[in-house]
């Protein structure tokens, strides 16, 4: 027998000596518990008084009070506001504006450029010892290299210097009045919040004075509808502020304060009066049974009537719908992709309607699907309908997928033919606008050429 072997048996016999012993509860309590603690010190690592590196890392998070803690919700929100307000008064006023404008005209450097004054960066400095403290932010070399552009003399433009301080505080006081409707103070706002902000900003903008009170709710709507389609296209219902400073939109929105805002300019603008009276009206015409909603029959009849009913079943299977009918929210989404097919937001719009086999990509499968709804509307309409082969060869060749039997959504963005993808699949007088394009721009070209003479000849 081994040594290894004798150890064992020992060993074996030492365990059956103690089994046999036995021992009072309190004992295996005991022993119970000194063996977990020493497990769990194991599992457990190192304490925090051991390592040193816990009194150095600062606390970066701070759990979100509950619905129940009621106090420390309102101790939340009063230290928001309080810090919010003193954001706001370190903000340049108008009658700073206006001060500084005056010292950086009366520092500027000649000579002039045209109608523009400039200034170099040694006024630009005196300027800064004369602002005052709040201004102290825009007076940096960085700021300064930022806007210096050809000028032999390496001065900036005052104009655009000040345009720039303007630019900013705005952003600065946007970003103050958005985050008030911060509910939860995360950097985020709900569509409940921003519907808050944008029904509070209607009387602040004279362009919506003729609108009812009873069309508010509609309008924004209207309006909330067009931020959340665009930036929150995965529909996590929340948008960042950072995201809405970002874009255009509000800048659009804010427009409508100008009294004198011309009337091509209201038409183009998806906030103003007009265009929200138009959408809505555009709503209540095909409501043809007035009971609120839309069915797909009714729907059929958007824009020029030719989309098809094989697109349209997958609007009403894919798209949020009530007993099978649509509401105004979910129109709007509707109308928004229709109208900017062009961009990202709407191509994933569409994408999600015709990858109708769920497989993230459109196979030549996908493509005959909608395409037979085309060539079937073609029948009815008593024209020769085109060759599906034909056309699937064009979509590729225009996609140009990484793949070559696989179009992405991705491929679909980055081959910038898009829309006239999706029109081809969806809508009849979309792909005869496409298979007629050189017709069109030949005539388009001709009425440019005889308006051109016609202008010539009346000068």
């Amino acid at each position: 027998m081994s040594l290894s072997k004798m150890d064992w048996v020992t060993s074996l016999k030492e365990y059956n000596v103690k089994k046999g012993k036995k021992k009072s509860e309190s004992e295996v309590r005991s022993e119970e518990m000194e063996t977990f603690t020493k497990l769990y010190t194991e599992l457990k690592g190192p304490s925090k008084q051991q390592d040193k590196s816990y009194s150095v890392i600062p606390r970066f998070y701070y759990k979100l009070p509950s619905e129940d803690e009621v106090l420390l919700q309102k101790l939340r929100e009063e230290s928001r506001a309080v810090f919010l307000q003193r954001r706001s008064r370190e903000l340049l006023d108008n009658d700073e504006l206006q001060n500084l404008w005056f010292l950086l005209d009366k520092h500027h450097t000649p000579p002039m450029v045209g109608e523009d004054q400039m200034i170099n960066y040694e006024d630009f400095l005196k300027v800064a010892t004369e602002a005052g403290p709040k201004c102290k932010p825009f007076f940096t070399a960085t700021v300064f290299a930022k806007l210096l552009q050809t000028d032999p003399y390496g001065r900036i433009s005052i104009m655009q210097f000040f345009n720039y301080v303007m630019r900013k505080v705005w952003l600065h006081q946007t970003r103050i009045g958005l985050s008030l409707y911060d509910v939860a103070g995360q950097g985020y706002l709900k569509e409940s919040d921003l519907e808050n902000y944008i029904l509070e900003l209607i009387p602040t903008l004279p362009q919506l004075d003729g609108l009812e009170k009873s069309f508010y709710s509609f309008y924004v709507c209207t309006a909330v509808r067009k931020f959340f389609f665009f930036l929150d296209p995965m529909r996590t219902g929340k948008i960042r502020i950072q995201d809405i400073l970002a874009c255009s939109f509000l800048d659009d929105l804010l427009e409508l304060r100008d009294e004198d805002l011309p009337k091509d300019a209201q038409e183009s603008n998806w906030f103003s009066a007009p265009s929200a009276l138009r959408v809505y009206g555009q709503y209540l015409n095909l409501d043809k049974d007035h009971n609120g909603m839309l069915s797909k029959q009714e729907l059929a009849r958007f824009g020029t009537g030719t989309l098809t009913n094989v697109f349209l079943d997958r609007v009403f299977q894919e798209c949020l719908t009530y007993d099978g009918e649509m509401d105004y929210k979910t129109y709007l989404d509707f109308v928004l992709a229709m109208e900017n097919r062009r961009e990202p937001q709407a191509l994933q719009y569409f994408f999600r309607l015709l990858d109708v086999q769920g497989r993230s990509y459109l196979n030549v499968f996908a493509l005959n699907y909608f395409f037979r709804a085309i060539q079937e509307q073609m029948r009815q309409h008593g024209q020769e309908p085109i060759s599906f082969a034909d056309v699937k060869d064009e979509i590729f060749d225009m996609v140009k997928p990484a793949d070559p039997l696989k179009i992405t959504l991705q491929d679909l963005i980055n081959s910038n033919h898009g829309e006239t993808v999706v029109s081809i699949l969806i809508d009849l007088n979309g792909f005869w606008t496409y298979e007629n394009r050189e017709v069109l721009m030949a005539e388009n070209n001709a009425t440019n050429q005889a308006e051109g003479s016609q202008q010539d000849q009346d000068m």
